[in-house]
């Protein structure tokens, strides 16, 4: 009895690192597809792309277009979807560590 309670602490103990881990890393990516074409998702292309780590480093990549002027200008509108997406990731994210860190709580 012992050995299998220890054997359910490890592996718990695993998948809780092994989401830990997979949230320490957050990439959003927002694609887009040629509306000149048939809608066929496997087709879409990247658009803007936002990497956060859990140490805080975070690097984000999104459209420009040169204006006449010259100066670039940054497509609003697929960056304030690609925001929306962000957001609601890191939103779910600090669900999910709360739940774990909770959990690790009722195990101590």
């Amino acid at each position: 009895m012992p050995n299998e309670i220890e054997q359910m602490l490890k592996n718990a103990a695993t998948k809780i690192g092994q989401y830990i881990e997979d949230a320490a890393t957050l990439s959003v990516q927002t694609d887009f597809l040629d509306p000149r074409q048939a809608a066929d998702f496997n087709q879409s292309k990247p658009a803007a792309l936002t990497v956060i780590k859990l140490d805080g480093d975070c690097k984000t990549v999104i459209p420009g277009r040169l204006n006449d002027a010259g100066p670039l200008e940054i497509e609003n509108a697929i960056f304030n979807l690609h925001q929306q997406n962000v957001t609601t990731a890191i939103e779910y994210r600090a669900r999910i560590l709360q739940a774990l860190l909770d959990v690790i709580k009722q195990i101590r």
